[in-house]
């Protein structure tokens, strides 16, 4: 139920951007408000619940944080880096996210909700970078890929770092999620996390794919 929400929703973001004038500019103003507020309001939500005061809930390293954040940065700004992190994040592991929910609590508990909304935020500023405001990847394709696979490596060696220091286990890097996930599929620890960054590679070729086609008619 949760995904057929989340789509409707995004095709009124995506309708509303491509009718242009004011209509746009509200539909992304709102995008970006609402990637922007989605971990103050997760924190609000699992701060509500005296069980789940864990690291990992509370301080915004997921991938999927950092992902909101830029998303909203890139709505407001069209910086190409920004839009591109989005794409190539939002596409390619924040929609794991949505596929198989990491999650220790359920419907209706604050952070279930928020949990969807934060991921569909992403999802749908993704979307709605190139479809909407008309975003493209660098030429070649595989320049974008590229850069976004550094800066990838480089917040997994970030969150590597505040796992050691605090114990947490963000970008799942210590182990895998307690929910079954694509990671159980990609061997043991810590092999899989180089099996998770072969896959991205391959996810961030994939992404191109729509604009080679385009670029070729």
């Amino acid at each position: 139920a949760a995904l057929i929400v989340g789509a409707v929703v995004a095709a009124i973001f995506l309708f509303a951007g491509k009718r242009g004038g004011n209509s746009r500019k509200r539909a992304c103003t709102v995008l970006a408000f609402i990637n922007f507020s989605v971990y103050p309001l997760s924190l609000a939500a699992w701060l509500s619940l005296d069980s789940e005061k864990a690291w990992d809930n509370l301080l915004p390293f997921h991938l999927c944080d950092v992902a909101a954040i830029v998303a909203g940065l890139a709505l407001l700004t069209k910086r190409p880096l920004l839009c591109a992190l989005t794409y190539f994040w939002g596409l390619a592991a924040t929609i794991q996210g949505l596929i198989t929910p990491a999650l220790t609590v359920g419907f209706p508990a604050p952070p279930y909700l928020m949990f969807f909304v934060h991921h569909f935020a992403v999802v749908i500023a993704a979307l709605y970078l190139p479809i909407v405001d008309g975003w493209r990847p660098k030429s070649p394709f595989w320049r974008s890929p590229l850069e976004v696979m550094g800066w990838s490596v480089l917040y997994l060696f970030f969150a590597m770092s505040v796992n050691k220091l605090l114990g947490s286990n963000f970008a799942f890097a210590s182990r895998p999620p307690d929910n079954p996930s694509l990671i159980d599929q990609l061997g043991p620890w810590p092999w899989y996390l180089v099996s998770m960054l072969g896959l991205a590679v391959v996810f961030y070729l994939l992404l191109c794919l729509p604009f080679i086609r385009k670029a070729g008619k």
